[in-house]
C-alpha cells in the first residue's frame, strides 16, 4: 500500500498519541465554545442582512448537485437554491445572495463570527455541533448517508473487502469520525489518509495516494461524474455505515433568524405536498378562493409581521426555486446529471421523511 503524508494505522484496541491529541484538542474546542457566552440580540442577523439587502451563505468549494459554478460563473445546486430562497423571503429578492466556499475546518468559524449569515454546505445535524459549537440547525434539507467510492480495478466489492486498506477522507467531518469508530469497533485494520479540503481529499483518491475514499453517498456520487476517466472507472461499495441529516445551520441565540430559515424550509416542503409549484404559485395567490391555500402562502401578510419580513414572502420564494419537489429534481433527480432516487428525501406521503408543521 502506498503512503501519504497523513496516514495512520488504526485499530480499536489502540489509538495513536497523535489521534489522542487531536481528540482533546477538539473537545477542547468544543468546551470553549460552550461555555463562551453568545451575545446575539433577537433579530440581530435578520436586522442585518435586511440592511446590507443580501444573505450570505457558506458553501462547499465547489460540489455538484449542492453548490458548484455553472459556466456562466453562476452558483447552482441544492444549497444554492435555498440560499436564493431565504434572500427571497428575508430581503425580496433570490439574487440577492453571497455564496462563500468554506472547507470544513472554516465553516463553523464563519458561521460564529458572522463572515456568513446561513450555513449550508451539505453539513451534518449533530448533538455534538449544537452543544459544543454555538449553533443550531434548522431542519433537514437532505437525508444522505456514508459510503465508499473506489476504482473500478479494485477487489473491493464489499465494505469488509477494505480491511487494511488506505482510505482517503475530509479532516474535520463527521465522515473522519464515522470511519475511526465503525473500523475500530470491528478491529479492522486501516490506515487514514486525511486532507483538508474536498479538492485535496478527491487529488488524493484519483491520484493513487489511497485505495478507497469515503464521504457522503451524494457527494461520491458527484466526484465519481467528475472523475478523471468518467464514471465507469470507479465504483460505490452497496453498504452505507451511517445517517447523515443534513441541513442548515444559524448561529444559536437568534431566535427570529433560526424561525424564518425553519419555515422556509418547511415552506418548501409543504408546497410539494399541496401542489403548489414555481408555474402556479402566483396564479394561486390571485385566485383567494380557498382558506387553506390563502393561509398557507400568508396573502394577508398575517405570518409575515410576527417573522419581521415583508407580506408575500412565501410567493417570492417559490416563485424564484419552486417547491422541494422541484428544487431536488433540478439539481440531484432526474433532470441532472446525478439521477439520484429521492428515497427517505421523498415526502411522508410518498413513503419518505420531508413533512411540514401546520402553516396555523
Amino acid at each position: 500500500m502506498k503512503s501519504g503524508r497523513n496516514e495512520r494505522s488504526t485499530v480499536q484496541s489502540r489509538r495513536s498519541p497523535a489521534r489522542q491529541s487531536k481528540n482533546l484538542l477538539w473537545f477542547g474546542a468544543c468546551a470553549l465554545f460552550l461555555f463562551y457566552p453568545v451575545r446575539i440580540d433577537a433579530g440581530e442577523t435578520l436586522t442585518r442582512v435586511k440592511s446590507r439587502k443580501v444573505v450570505r451563505c457558506g458553501v462547499s468549494e465547489g460540489l455538484l448537485g449542492f453548490s458548484q459554478k455553472d459556466k456562466t460563473g453562476r452558483w447552482v445546486g441544492l444549497d444554492a437554491d435555498f440560499c436564493r430562497a431565504v434572500a427571497a423571503a428575508a430581503v425580496g429578492d433570490p439574487d440577492r445572495v453571497s455564496l462563500v466556499p468554506l472547507s470544513p475546518s472554516a465553516r463553523f468559524v464563519a458561521l460564529r463570527s458572522n463572515e456568513i449569515d446561513l450555513l449550508l454546505r451539505h453539513t451534518t445535524w449533530t448533538l455534538g455541533r449544537e452543544v459544543g459549537l454555538g449553533v443550531h440547525f434548522t431542519g433537514v434539507l437532505f437525508h444522505d448517508s456514508q459510503g465508499f467510492i473506489v476504482k473500478q480495478s479494485s477487489r473491493a466489492r464489499r465494505l469488509p473487502d477494505l480491511r487494511g486498506a488506505s482510505i482517503c477522507v475530509e479532516d474535520q467531518t463527521t465522515s473522519e469520525s464515522n470511519l475511526v469508530e465503525y473500523f475500530s469497533s470491528r478491529n479492522w485494520k486501516y490506515q487514514i489518509v486525511e486532507r483538508k479540503t474536498l479538492a485535496e481529499v478527491t487529488g488524493a483518491f484519483f491520484g493513487g495516494h489511497c485505495q478507497a475514499y469515503t464521504s457522503d453517498k451524494a457527494q461520491l456520487v458527484s466526484v465519481r461524474l467528475q472523475a478523471p476517466g468518467g464514471p465507469q472507472a470507479y465504483f460505490i461499495l452497496p453498504e452505507q455505515i451511517s445517517r447523515e441529516p443534513v441541513g442548515p445551520a444559524v448561529r444559536r441565540g437568534d431566535e427570529e433568524w433560526f424561525t424564518l430559515i425553519k419555515w422556509v424550509l418547511f415552506a418548501l416542503i409543504e408546497a410539494e405536498e399541496i401542489g403548489v409549484t414555481r408555474k402556479n404559485v402566483r396564479s394561486k395567490a390571485e385566485a383567494r378562493n380557498d382558506p387553506e391555500l390563502e393561509r398557507f402562502l400568508d396573502v394577508h401578510g398575517t405570518l409575515a409581521k410576527p417573522l419581521g419580513i415583508e407580506p408575500g414572502w412565501v410567493v417570492r420564494l417559490l416563485a424564484a426555486v419552486g417547491n422541494y419537489g422541484e428544487i431536488f429534481e433540478r439539481n440531484l433527480g432526474s433532470e441532472s446529471p446525478l439521477r439520484l432516487e429521492r428515497g427517505l428525501n421523498h415526502l411522508w406521503t410518498k413513503g419518505g421523511l420531508m413533512y411540514a408543521p401546520p402553516f396555523r
